[in-house]
C-alpha cells in the first residue's frame, strides 16, 4: 500500500486524540509530535517537516478548535487540508497545445523508469482518443531504442527512431515533422538519462528543449530513491525549465517522503506517479485524494474512475437485472472477480474504500492477490451446473472440486460461504441505488 508506514502511524495517532474527548495544549501538542516523528520516520525532508507542524499547530491551537464539540476532528482536518496543501493542493495536468501535436519531453536519470513512463503516459491518452507518437531519443542506453519498440508494438502505437548514431536533437526535430505529417497530436520523447547529473547530459537536454520547444518536461524520479529523488529534482529543476514531475515505483514506497517532500523543495509539481509495473498502472496525482487516504478516510472519486475504466458497461446491466430476479451465479462471481482485479493491486482499492481505508484494518483483511487464484481454481474445478446452482454441491462434489483445484475441502466450504454472504451483499447494494456498487466492486475474498 502507499504510505503504509506513514499512514498507520498517523491514524494510531489521531485514533488516540479521538479517544480524549475534550483536548488541551498538551494533547495536541503531544499529538503534533508523534506525527513529527512519523513524518521523519517517513523520510520527509527535515525542514519540511519543520515548516509543517509549525503551520499545523499555529491553526490547531485555538480557541475556535479547542472549544470544538469535536476538536479531535478539527485538528485531523486541519491536517488534512495541510498536508494537502504539501503537496501542491490541487491536481496539476498536462498543459497541452492550442494546435497539436502537443510535445511532452521526459527527462531524468538512468534507472528512473523513464522509457517505461513514456509507455504508460502514451497509453494513458490513447485512452483518451488522443493517437500518441513515441519517440526513441536515448541513443546511448543499449537496447533502449528497442525497448520503446517493444512498448509501441504492445500498445498499438506509432515509434519514431534514427537509429543510434544520430544527434538526440536531429532526432526530436525528425520526430515533429514526421508526427505533423501522420496526424500524431501527442509527441512523447524518451530522452538519454545518466547516472548522475553532469554537464554534457543537461547540455544535450537543453539543446532538445530549445529545437523542439516541448509544452512541458516531465521528471521521472524514482520514489524509492527517498530524499535522493528530492536532492535529483531540485539539481534538475535549477538547471532546467521543468514543469513538473513523473514520480515512478509509489506503489513500492511505503514511507513516501519523496512524494511528500518533493513540492515544497523544489516549486514544481507531481504530475503523474506509477503505481505498478503494467502499463496501465500511471495515474493523474491528485494531493487532497492522496492525503485523504494517507488518513485512512478513503478516495471514493478515484475508486469510481477505476472502476468505470475497468467494469464492463453492458456486464454491469446484465448483472443488475440477475441480482433483481435472485440469480446471481459462481460464473457471475468469477467475472465479478476478474473485473475487480483489473482495478489494481487489492490493498491499494481497498484503501480507496471509506471506512476500510485504516492501515491497521487492511492487514487483517486477506489481502493476498493468490487469494483469488485459489477462489478461480476452486470454481472452475466445478461442474456448469455446480457453478450455476451451488446449493447442489453435496458432501462428495465438495471433496472432488477440492481435489481438481488442488485445494482443500475446508477452502471450498468457505468459498461457498462466502459466495452466499455476498450473493445477499449484492442483492442489498442493488436496492439502494446511488453506492459505490456500479455493477460490481463488491469484494467477495474479505471476509
Amino acid at each position: 500500500m502507499v504510505f503504509e508506514g506513514l499512514a498507520e502511524k498517523l491514524q494510531e495517532t489521531f485514533k488516540k486524540l479521538k479517544g480524549k474527548g475534550k483536548l488541551s495544549e498538551d494533547d495536541v501538542k503531544s499529538a503534533l509530535r508523534e506525527v513529527k516523528m512519523s513524518l521523519l520516520e517517513a523520510d520527509v525532508n527535515y525542514k519540511v517537516v519543520k515548516k509543517f507542524i509549525s503551520q499545523i499547530e499555529e491553526r490547531a491551537i485555538g480557541k475556535e478548535v479547542m472549544d470544538s464539540l469535536t476538536p479531535a476532528q478539527q485538528v485531523i482536518k486541519i491536517v488534512n487540508e495541510e498536508l494537502t496543501a504539501l503537496m501542491g493542493g490541487e491536481h496539476e495536468g498536462l498543459e497541452l497545445a492550442s494546435e497539436p501535436p502537443t510535445i511532452i519531453m521526459l527527462v531524468g536519470l538512468q534507472g528512473s523508469g523513464k522509457t517505461t513512463s513514456a509507455g504508460k503516459l502514451a497509453r494513458h491518452f490513447k485512452q483518451q482518443g488522443k493517437n500518441p507518437l513515441l519517440v526513441a531519443a536515448d541513443v546511448y542506453r543499449p537496447a533502449a531504442i528497442q525497448q520503446l519498440e517493444v512498448l509501441g508494438d504492445r500498445l498499438e502505437l506509432d515509434v519514431f527512431q534514427m537509429g543510434s548514431d544520430n544527434d538526440p536533437v536531429d532526432i526530436a526535430k525528425g520526430a515533429v515533422s514526421s508526427a505533423e505529417k501522420n496526424g500524431n497530436d501527442i509527441i512523447i520523447i524518451d530522452t538519454a538519462g545518466r547516472l548522475h547529473i553532469d554537464e554534457e547530459l543537461m547540455a544535450e537536454l537543453s539543446r532538445i528543449q530549445e529545437a523542439i520547444t516541448p509544452e512541458e518536461i516531465l521528471l521521472v524520479v524514482d520514489a524509492m530513491t527517498g530524499q535522493d529523488a528530492v536532492n535529483v529534482a531540485q539539481n534538475f529543476s535549477d538547471q532546467l525549465d521543468i514543469d513538473g514531475m513523473l514520480m515512478t515505483k509509489l506503489d513500492g514506497d511505503a514511507r513516501g517522503g519523496a512524494a511528500l517532500s518533493i513540492k515544497e523543495v523544489t516549486g514544481k509539481p507531481i504530475k503523474y506517479v506509477g503505481v505498478g509495473e503494467k502499463l496501465d498502472a500511471l495515474e493523474p496525482f491528485h494531493p487532497d485524494r492522496m492525503a485523504s487516504r494517507i488518513l485512512g478516510m478513503g478516495d471514493v472519486l478515484s475508486l469510481i474512475e477505476k472502476a468505470e475504466q475497468s467494469i464492463d458497461a453492458e456486464k454491469a446491466k446484465k448483472l443488475e437485472e440477475k441480482l433483481r430476479k435472485d440469480q446471481f451465479t459462481l460464473e457471475d462471481f468469477l467475472d465479478q472477480m476478474d473485473q475487480v482485479r483489473n482495478m489494481g493491486p487489492l490493498d491499494e482499492i481497498m484503501g480507496m474504500i471509506p471506512g476500510l481505508g485504516g492501515a491497521k484494518q487492511l492487514k487483517n483483511l486477506q489481502m493476498d492477490d493468490k487469494q483469488l487464484d485459489y477462489i478461480e481454481a476452486i470454481i472452475k474445478s466445478m461442474t456448469k451446473e455446480e457453478r450455476r446452482n451451488p446449493d447442489v454441491i453435496n458432501g462428495s462434489r465438495r471433496r472432488r472440486i477440492a481435489r481438481g483445484s488442488g485445494t482443500s475441502v475446508q477452502e471450498v466450504n468457505r468459498l461457498l460461504k462466502q459466495f452466499k454472504q455476498t450473493r445477499k451483499l449484492m442483492k442489498k447494494m442493488n436496492s439502494q441505488k446511488g453506492k459505490i456498487s456500479k455493477g460490481g466492486l463488491n469484494l467477495p475474498f474479505m471476509n
